[in-house]
């Protein structure tokens, strides 16, 4: 592909594709353009509340909100420090995340199925023990409800603070609905199906969660310690900072949040808009392929 030329509009497209490729990899056009542009039913139409929250620059302050609400299930944090390898390719993980959310999201359901497929697979081959001495499986659907509850809650939270069009009343519970399409798929037994119930859902696993020695890593090398290019750290700070205070109080103080990323708190809420406000304004500039039609799976 030829590179942009030089110039405002220059160094926005190469903005844009830097970001892009950060996040989907190097063969990120090529997943978008099946993504988006391959032919056939889809599991949510084009109005559905998970795609407005999903094509949001607002998840990429859910994403990381939802890592470090999850990080305090000590059980699901043992799994992921023993078997996900994330510190050693935090960006594999993030682009195998992000594709498996727009398929699952955009994507024609054969593609959608498949990709859950392989999720499963993954989760079956994942069993061991805390350091607690907890034995643990990744198929558990106790386990599952808790990733998918933190995730479903940390994205609406990020969309309805940082989005540019927050969900009404009746797109929250539909957002819930939507995600819990999936997590069906996924194992999850009965995921919560309206806002009320993703909140109690949450409330209920605050017996389990507390900070360990695994979290307190993750904290640090999610916050202090990121794999970035220097002039990407100022701008990733604000980002961490506004994930952090999206957080409940309970979880914020658990968390063990960074020195830095609590001088930030008090700025947190205009750095996280001006944040995602320059994430659109680079997306933007890499166009996303024309989605055929939208046709309804079969019953």
């Amino acid at each position: 592909m030829p590179l942009p030329p030089l110039g405002v509009p220059g160094l926005r497209r190469r903005a844009g594709e830097a970001l892009l490729r950060r996040v989907a990899g190097p063969t990120a056009h090529e997943k978008r353009t099946r993504i988006h542009g391959t032919p056939g039913p889809r599991w949510f139409a084009p109005e559905r509340p998970v795609r407005v929250v999903h094509g949001d620059a607002s998840m990429y302050i859910g994403g990381l909100a939802a890592l470090l609400l999850q990080s305090l299930h000590p059980v699901a944090m043992a799994a992921v420090s023993a078997h996900s390898g994330f510190q050693g390719d935090p960006w594999g993980r993030l682009q195998r995340t992000s594709t498996f959310l727009a398929v699952t999201t955009f994507g024609t359901s054969e593609d959608a199925e498949r990709a859950v497929l392989r999720v499963r697979r993954v989760h079956e081959r994942v069993v061991g023990t805390s350091p607690d001495g907890v034995p643990y499986r990744a198929s558990d659907p106790h386990l599952l409800t808790w990733v998918h509850a933190a995730e479903a809650y940390c994205f609406l939270r990020a969309h309805q603070r940082y989005g540019r069009h927050p969900l009404g009343p009746d797109g929250l519970d539909g957002y819930v609905a939507d995600m819990a399409h999936v997590a069906r798929r996924l194992g999850v037994t009965r995921p919560p199906e309206t806002r009320d119930e993703l909140v109690k859902c949450i409330a209920g696993y605050r017996p389990e969660l507390r900070a360990t020695a695994e979290s307190r890593a993750t904290t640090r090398f999610l916050l202090a310690h990121p794999p970035l290019p220097r002039p990407a750290l100022l701008p990733y700070s604000l980002l961490a900072a506004a994930a952090a205070e999206l957080l409940p109080p309970w979880a914020r103080s658990a968390v063990d949040l960074p020195v830095a990323t609590r001088l930030l708190l008090p700025v947190a809420r205009p750095g996280g808009r001006a944040v995602t406000a320059a994430i659109r304004w680079a997306s933007s500039a890499v166009p996303v392929v024309e989605t055929p039609p939208y046709v309804s799976p079969p019953p």
